[in-house]
């Protein structure tokens, strides 16, 4: 048995070192709790920037938007940099996995990113998301193949899948040839489908999906921040429902709304073997005969040198 956690809380928007010290403060509430996995929900570091347009109309950008982005680039992090090793010495300290969205810097471009801190500090995954959604393919970039692992820890095999990233069946059969069994879902989606989707999903991969969704108001956003809900301070943008499912798709955790939350569980991943008896997506299910799918993990890089 291991004990898991999803935070459901928002980001500092534009504020990185309060949302880092944010961070660590519900690390410590769950470690307090005995819980050895935390995941945080997507673009918790760095922020998520609902509602707002950055500017854009086709074929035309504004100067102010053109200012909010730089506001935006500012607040992202480089991986490895400061912020990346505070969190790392967080889970170091308590002893525990972290799995936190990012937004990640590299070069002149963001991307989407969850990283996955061991118990004892280290880095040992990075994903970067494939496919942004609609608006957010202009603040961000795509990632490639070469970031699709699960990792191998104590606890069971970890992965990620990020937001709408859960609707690509190929992405998931991706994860599910790997073994997942820990599948990190983190998400700034806060519909009731987004439930449906979670279920599916354990049911379908025979694992525990655990999904972390930010809680954010206007409240925790800068006073010149101007998003399309509304400027009361009370005003919800991100409403949460942050849930865990069993790997038969039963509700281990319900979803909870309208409130930051460390929603733990206690689960058991020997578990897993008593759904894959009848249903093994990437194994006994499948038919290689008949369908296949292929996975480029070179990372893409759009300028090659070779030495002389």
């Amino acid at each position: 048995m291991v004990k898991v956690a999803v935070v459901q809380a928002g980001s500092v928007l534009f504020d990185t070192p309060a949302t880092v010290a944010k961070l660590t403060v519900f690390a410590n509430e769950a470690a307090a709790q005995g819980v050895k996995l935390i995941v945080f929900p997507e673009a918790f570091v760095g922020g998520y920037p609902k509602g707002v347009t950055f500017g854009a109309h086709v074929g035309s950008r504004s100067a102010e938007g053109r200012d909010l982005f730089r506001r935006y680039f500012e607040s992202a992090i480089a991986v490895p940099g400061p912020e990346a090793a505070a969190i790392g010495e967080t889970a170091a300290a308590l002893g525990t996995h972290i799995v936190t969205g990012v937004i990640e810097r590299d070069g002149g471009t963001l991307y989407c990113t969850i990283l996955h801190f061991g118990d004892n500090g280290t880095l040992i995954g990075r994903r970067r998301k494939l496919m942004p959604t609609a608006s957010e393919r202009l603040i961000w970039g795509m990632g490639d193949g070469s970031t699709l692992d699960v990792v191998d820890t104590p606890l069971g095999r970890i992965g990620s899948v990020i937001c709408w990233e859960n609707y690509m069946p190929m992405l998931r059969m991706a994860m599910y040839a790997q073994n997942i069994q820990l599948y990190c879902a983190p998400t700034v989606d806060d519909r009731d489908t987004w439930q449906t989707t979670m279920r599916h999903i354990a049911m379908e991969g025979r694992c525990f999906v655990l999904s972390a969704v930010q809680y954010l108001t206007r409240a925790d956003c800068p006073a010149d921040y101007h998003p399309m809900q509304g400027g009361t301070p009370d005003t919800v943008l991100i409403r949460g429902g942050s849930a865990i499912y069993g790997p038969l798709g039963e509700t281990i955790a319900e979803p909870v709304y309208g409130r930051e939350a460390v929603i733990t569980a206690e689960i058991d991943v020997g578990a897993i073997a008593r759904g894959k008896y009848d249903f093994d997506a990437a194994g006994h299910y499948s038919r290689p005969d008949i369908f296949t799918l292929h996975i480029d993990r070179r990372a893409q890089k759009s300028v090659a040198s070779e030495a002389s």
